[in-house]
């Protein structure tokens, strides 16, 4: 039981998730400290970074029952500078490194994979060679 919660534990796949999360955690808090501290001042610079004419009172006068639409502008605003800094430094450089990657390897990126019915027929077509069988052709 604990051979297996190792085997588990030890896959690449999730030592490279814990990392992730980590490196994104990291990122949350970069992408935070620069949003407060550049993107608010120049918002401020402009006219101003009060976003609570955004929100509403579902009752007036209970501060309970605020709806803050600003504060959600300015989550999607971190969501979005986070999900281009990801995709910018790591996604994209990364995809470019598999793409050399396979060329160097002979394989064209730009090839079309074969779809699974052809994958199937192939394989069907192997086998029955194997059998000594002649190939079936597909009934039309």
């Amino acid at each position: 039981m604990l051979q297996g919660f190792k085997d588990f534990i030890m896959r690449g796949n999730v030592i490279d998730l814990a990392v992730g999360v980590v490196i994104g955690a990291a990122f949350t808090a970069v992408v935070t400290a620069f949003s407060d501290n550049i993107i608010n001042p120049l918002i401020a610079s402009l006219g101003g970074a009060d976003f609570s004419p955004l929100g509403v009172h579902i009752i007036p006068g209970n501060e309970a029952t605020f709806v803050d639409f600003g504060a959600l502008i300015t989550a999607v605003i971190n969501f979005l500078l986070i999900a281009a800094v990801i995709y910018f430094i790591f996604v994209a450089p990364m995809n470019k490194l598999d793409e050399i990657q396979k060329r160097h390897k002979g394989i064209d990126p730009e090839a079309e994979a074969p779809t699974e019915t052809e994958l199937l027929t192939e394989i069907r077509d192997l086998l029955s060679a194997q059998r000594g069988q002649a190939p079936r052709t597909p009934n039309a």
